[in-house]
């Protein structure tokens, strides 16, 4: 359904180290960032995320209301993504646990250094 998502940061180096430290948590691979230092980004089979200083060079706001959402193969995983993310700068939103809105759901939220909320999210045995 998505081809990629961008995402603002005010501190590029930051921004890589949390979501390089959440998506090896989650089995996926680091980011690359571009030669000027301006982005990083991370492309996978299944999409591409860009960590990019904002094009219009205002700074970097956080969406209210917004939610970005990985899969993770196992709550193990979700744990392992929630821990890392702490402790590379992030902040909590919600500790590892079911989440009952969807029965059967184990999930993890947390915000990036920017104040992006992001969430691991699993069915418990998928």
């Amino acid at each position: 359904m998505f081809s990629h998502i961008v995402l603002g940061a005010d501190d590029i180096p930051k921004a890589k180290t949390f979501y390089d430290a959440i998506f090896k948590a989650l089995g996926r691979k680091e980011g690359n960032q571009t030669p000027d230092g301006s982005r990083v980004i991370y492309h996978e089979e299944d999409g591409i995320l860009m960590i990019t200083h904002p094009f219009n060079g205002e700074a970097a706001t956080h969406a209210n209301g917004g939610t970005i959402g990985f899969a993770a193969p196992s709550p193990e995983a979700v744990d392992a993504f929630h821990k890392a993310g702490l402790a590379a700068g992030g902040t909590d939103e919600g500790a590892p646990g079911p989440r009952p809105a969807i029965p059967g759901s184990y999930g993890a939220y947390l915000r990036d250094p920017t104040g992006n909320k992001l969430v691991a999210w699993c069915m418990k045995g998928a």
